[in-house]
Formats: structure tokens, sequence, C-alpha cells
């Protein structure tokens, strides 16, 4: 039976933990802090749950730099959940702000204010999607069969990368490209939201940064972008300007923890930006299903129902270690220790381009996700790579099953050591066979 340093784990999610924070997390789940019970067993409406909810959001704050203009909140769902909740509640902000300017404009005229929404409903609600590989393909599907009750053409695909790259996913086009639906001061009327995923997990592609395109063009509300980014995949492996984005989302268990919690960083002025259920209605609109109610789950400080307080604490654990050895400048450190483990790698394949091809171009390739193929796609040739490299304790290589090849997922638990194994062994590959 191997030890778990003999195993170096490149698995996509979920991901390999710290060491030291799983035997914490051992001890804690049999008897926390000495009271006798598990983790998984105390209340969540406990002062200990609470305790640990308002340790991991300081941890989180400190990682990011979160401003106290923001909130974050733990929900259920993972990232798949967060497509739905996106465009629940972001449509409902956007229909609160259209009551808004009509009442500011009709007066209280009522009958005129819901009259004029619902029309700016059907011919102005609009929702841009910035589709780049599996999952911001399926972040725009999901937005378009929710909101197909009311009619076609509500989900605006402003940039489909596979359109500038013979029809797969593997490059992000220039933004001069994009088709963004025009704010007010560009003689629009703007978008409910601006949604990317700011890496893509299956494809191998990563935003080198945030877009500059979409930042404010005006004062007016409807001259910004709401961007919202799901950064389940490189949640906390580099630096984030938290106040260009609305909302920022991921599932924990890439980097930060395990399974069954999202996590979700809101802006705090939107909160209060949310109509009454019966006028959402009355408009032609759902209102969000209360456990992805952003507003019902702040109020409740995160505790509505029954979260997972457990998993909540191993996040709070990976972000505290995090600080305790780089401090508040962790997610540079991060953001460059990621950036050298993914050289070592990148750098083998483009040194032997006859035996290993990156799959997305250059300027996209993921800093978290490395994808290739070996000779060109063979299947012997990739599954006798992926037998090798089990053999020699490295472990979660094989590539999404719906593209196939290598999949090298460089979180941050992933030591520079295990990384330098699977260098020896592409190197070793990479060599011609002995006559």
């Amino acid at each position: 039976m191997p030890t778990r340093e003999e195993i170096a784990y490149f698995g996509a999610g979920p991901a390999p933990l710290p060491t030291p924070v799983l035997e914490a997390g051992s001890k804690a789940f049999l008897n926390y802090q000495n009271t006798g019970l598990s983790l998984a067993e105390i209340s969540h409406r406990s002062a200990l749950a609470t305790k640990i909810v308002e340790d991991t959001k300081a941890a989180l704050s400190s990682l990011l730099e979160i401003p106290d203009s923001y909130e974050v909140l733990f929900l259920h769902g993972g990232g798949s959940g967060e497509f739905s909740a996106v465009v629940f509640n972001m449509v409902a902000i956007w229909v609160e702000r259209r009551r808004r300017r009509a009442e500011k404009e009709l007066g209280s005229d009522e009958a005129k204010i819901l009259e004029r929404v619902r029309r700016e409903v059907q011919e102005e609600l609009r929702l841009d999607y910035l589709v780049t590989g599996s999952w911001s393909l399926k972040a725009s599907q999901e937005a378009a069969n929710l909101l197909e009750p009311l009619g076609k053409g509500f989900v605006n695909v402003a940039m489909d990368a596979r359109q500038a790259n013979g029809g797969k996913f593997g490059t992000i086009p220039e933004e001069s490209s994009w088709k963004l639906t025009p704010t007010r001061k560009e003689e629009g009327k703007g978008s409910a939201f601006v949604y990317y995923c700011d890496n893509e997990t299956v494809d191998g592609v990563e935003f080198p940064s945030f877009p500059s395109v979409l930042g404010p063009t005006g004062h007016d509300e409807e001259d910004e972008h709401l961007v919202v980014a799901d950064m389940s995949s490189n949640f906390l492996s580099r630096h984030v300007d938290v106040p260009k984005y609305a909302v920022i989302f991921g599932g924990a268990q890439k980097n930060i923890g395990i399974t069954d919690t999202t996590l979700v960083i809101i802006r705090k002025s939107l909160l209060a930006s949310y109509p009454s259920p019966s006028f959402l209605h009355a408009a032609g609109v759902w209102s969000p299903p209360v456990i992805f109610h952003y507003p019902t789950i702040a109020k409740n400080n995160s505790l509505y129902n029954t979260i997972p307080i457990f998993s909540i604490w191993i996040a709070g654990e990976v972000m505290r270690s995090l600080l305790t050895v780089h401090g508040t400048q962790a997610t540079y450190s991060q953001e460059n220790l990621a950036g050298e483990k993914a050289k070592v790698v990148y750098d083998i394949l483009d040194a032997n381009p006859e035996v290993f091809q990156v799959c997305p171009d250059r300027k996209a390739r993921s800093r978290m996700n490395i994808c290739f193929r070996i000779y060109g796609g063979d299947k012997e040739k990739e599954k006798a790579f992926l037998e090798g490299a089990e053999k020699r304790g490295l472990q979660g290589l094989k590539g999404h099953r719906s593209v196939g090849g290598v999949r090298v997922s460089n979180y941050n638990a992933v030591p520079m050591e295990n990384v330098k194994k699977l260098a020896l062994w592409l190197v070793d590959f990479a060599q011609p066979p002995m006559t």
C-alpha cells in the first residue's frame, strides 16, 4: 500500500489538499476542540458553527483583500448551481434597476411602471456570456434554458472562442472582436451582467488577466458592466482585484477545500437591489429560489439552512495555512509559484513538439490545467503514457472524458516536488526507444 508521500496526484477535482490540513481534519472529524463531538455533528445554529463561518470569511477577506463593501456567502450546489443562481439573482437586480428608473420618471403609477418594465424585459433584457470552454458554454446554455419560457434571444454569446479556432476551444479572441451588449453611453441599454469563466478546467484555457473591455464606460449604472466570474479552478492562485467584479464564485473542491461548499463574493449594494417577488412575477420573471437567494443567505450569515460546517472549516484551514506561510501576500506568492510549476511542465512539452502537443494557444494557456495530446492523439501511446505514470505514482492525469488526452492539474496544494517527478516522466517518455 503506497504512502501519501509516494503518490503525486494531479486530479482536476476533487483535488489534493495539504497533508497538515487533512491531519487536523481527521482529528476535528472525530472530536473537535475536545467537545466530544465531530464537526460533522455540531449544530449549524451553534456558536461554534458561527465562529467557523466568521473565521473562514475573515481568512478569505485577508487573502483577497476583499473590501467591506462586499459580502462573502457559502452555499450549496457547486459551480453548476451558480449557473442558475447567477441568472435568477442578476436578472432580479436588473429588473429592480429598471423599476426604480421607471418610478423616478413616471411617479407612483404602479400600473404604468409595471407595463414599462414588462416591455423592457421583453425588448431589452440581455445576458452577455464569453464562451471560452466547456464550463462557460454550459453556463450560457443553462441561462438560455431558464429564460426560454420568456422567449428567445435573451442570452447574448458575445464571444464564442470556437469560431476563431476551427470549431474547437483553445484560444481567447481579441477583445475588439467581442460583441458585448452596448451600454447606455455606447447608445445601447446595457446587459444584466457579463459572465466568464476565468479558468476552463476541461480545455486548459485561462484568462491572463481581467479583460480591459469590461471596465466601466461611464458614470451611469447602465454604463457599468456587472461582471460575474466563475473562479472555481483558479481561486487563490493569483491576486484578484475584487472591486472590478459584481460577483465572483467558485466551488471549493479544487484550490480551497472539499466538495459541498460554494463560495460567492458579491457587492453589498447589489443585495439591496431586489424587487418584491410579486413584482418580479408580474413582470414575467421568476424570483430566485430561496436556497439561491443571495440576500436571504447574506441576512442569515450563510446559515439559512444546514450548511456543511466541516467543509467550511476545511476551507478555512487551507486559507489560514496560506496566510501562515505567506502572510497577506499569499495570493501573490501563489501566483508566482503556480507560474513556476506550470513553466516546468510547459517547457518540456514545448521542447518535444513531435511527442507532445499542447492543446490551447500559447496566449491562453492555463496555469492550473495543462492539457496536451501525445503523438497527435494516438490512443495507444496516450494509454502507455498514463499507465507508465501510474507505475511511478503519478495519478489523475487522464484528460476529461469529453476531450481525451492528458491533463495535469497544477492546483495550489500540488508541491513543486511532485511537478518535478512528473517532469522526469515526461522527459523519459519523450526519449527515443533504445535500439
